[in-house]
């Protein structure tokens, strides 16, 4: 018997008991049979948007940082064109289910990902290097000298 009154649905809690509190779970209910529905194209486009980039411009060079957890350098690509497109790729691949397991939660994405970035003009694009290490992508542009204009003074006549 609850001494609480629920006002999540009919939950019941004892406030003496704080093993029998029950946690609201917005992802239960009528809205977590409409995301278990939801279509596997969709699924990887949300895989598509969780990979996470930083992309910073030091003097010397384009630095990209990609968060990429538990891959290996094998499962990610790398690659530039000639449209000055830096495109990073893979797929992270789901877990196998066990048909005795009982997930309790599912929030890691498994999936392909892709990210495309169009490079400035003074991108060395023959010259782009990436490494990874413990989980994180890092790709490095080095940047064109700038050349300053050359000013010339001009004699006037008169």
């Amino acid at each position: 018997m609850s001494l609480v009154p629920s006002i999540f649905g009919g939950r019941r809690t004892n406030v003496f008991d704080p093993f029998s509190l029950d946690l609201w779970d917005p992802f239960d209910g009528p809205l977590s049979s409409a995301i278990a529905n939801v279509p596997p194209s969709a699924q990887e486009t949300a895989a598509l948007a969780n990979l996470r980039i930083d992309w910073k411009e030091t003097p010397e060079a384009h630095v990209f940082h990609a968060d990429l957890p538990g891959l290996k350098k094998e499962e990610v690509k790398v690659e530039v064109d000639d449209g000055r497109i830096l495109q990073i790729s893979g797929e992270r691949s789901k877990e196998q289910e066990e048909k005795n397991d009982k997930w309790h939660r599912i929030e890691r994405s498994s999936g392909k990902f892709l990210r495309r970035f169009r490079l400035p003009e003074n991108a060395k694009m023959d010259q782009v290097k990436a490494s990874m290490e413990n989980g994180v992508l890092s790709v490095t542009v080095p940047k064109e000298k700038v050349k300053k204009p050359e000013v010339k003074p001009i004699e006037i006549s008169g």
